[in-house]
């Protein structure tokens, strides 16, 4: 049993911290991992991480638990590793976190188990000043908390402006969920509501101080990309395309729901208007559409 005086140690820590035996079954959970992925200890101690609790992914939205698991590949080799992943919250949205992993030893120096240090990296104290100050300008759509259509509107005129003036480049993501209508058909408006404010949130982890997601109307977002071309457009709406399809959102009635969305996107043209940009994105994401969803059309 672990000592009671480093146990309140592991719990004074900001990090997030959880220990694993050599099956990576979870034995110490503390109080900053409770916080920082809504699970209690209770809920976890017992279960293997992969188990429905952090399930992280890379960039790319595939599923590490099973495949390049830096937890696991420490407790094989021994050797300490870091990484930035993105972890499974509770609620359903993901949380960029940077990991760290460094091997458990008995008095012999066998390998029996691993510990896990997690933090966030999504600097909420400058993403809620921001929401703060969007509020009061009355900017903010109050279901996914992100841009409303008006904002997104007077950020994409001054985008272009700059463009204009300056040529200076950005790329526009243009996003709508999949069969959306058989979610509020089969589960009800109230979870079609849960699944627009988990991809909300998911976007905005996804965002830079710089960028803005917004929500255009229904289930469709937008984003704008500032400095990128059209390689690193493609690379941003691949990984938001692989992350929404990652997400898991459970529903009040128990069951678990996974959705995906489709994405047109394009870089600004210098002979651009708020009108043909948005054109042209949105004809994208309609090839993307016909092309069988979850998909990504640019050009």
């Amino acid at each position: 049993m672990m000592d009671i005086r480093l146990r309140d140690l592991f719990d004074e820590m900001q990090e997030g911290l959880y220990l694993t035996d050599n099956e990576r079954r979870i034995t110490h959970w503390n109080e900053a991992a409770e916080r920082l992925t809504g699970y209690t200890a209770e809920q976890v101690i017992g279960s293997k991480c992969s188990d429905n609790v952090l399930m992280h992914v890379n960039e790319q939205g595939e599923c590490l638990c099973m495949g390049e698991c830096p937890l696991r590949d420490t407790i094989f080799d021994g050797t300490p590793r870091e990484a930035d992943v993105f972890m499974h919250h509770k609620n359903g949205h993901r949380v960029p976190v940077r990991v760290r992993v460094l091997p458990l030893r008995n008095s012999n120096g066998d390998i029996v188990g691993g510990a896990e240090f997690f933090s966030d990296v999504s600097s909420q104290m400058g993403v809620q000043a921001r929401i703060k100050e969007l509020e009061q300008l009355v900017l903010i759509d109050n279901l996914t908390m992100l841009s409303n259509r008006r904002h997104v509107e007077a950020e994409l005129d001054r985008f272009l402006t700059e463009k204009q003036r300056y040529d200076l480049s950005f790329g526009v993501l243009f996003l709508d969920l999949d069969h959306f209508k058989n979610v509020n058909d089969t589960f009800g408006h109230n979870v079609g509501d849960l699944v627009l404010k988990t991809v909300g949130a998911t976007l905005k982890s996804c965002a830079r101080p710089y960028d803005t997601f917004g929500r255009w109307g229904g289930e469709e977002f937008i984003g704008l990309i500032r400095n990128i071309d059209a390689p690193n457009l493609r690379g941003l709406g691949e990984r938001i395309r692989g992350l929404v399809a990652a997400t898991m959102i459970n529903t009040p009635c128990g069951k678990t729901l996974q959705v995906t969305a489709s994405i047109g996107g394009t870089t600004a043209r210098q002979e651009d208007d708020m009108e043909s940009i948005i054109a042209r994105a949105d004809k994208n994401l309609y090839c993307s559409k016909n092309s069988g969803r979850n998909c990504l059309t640019l050009s």
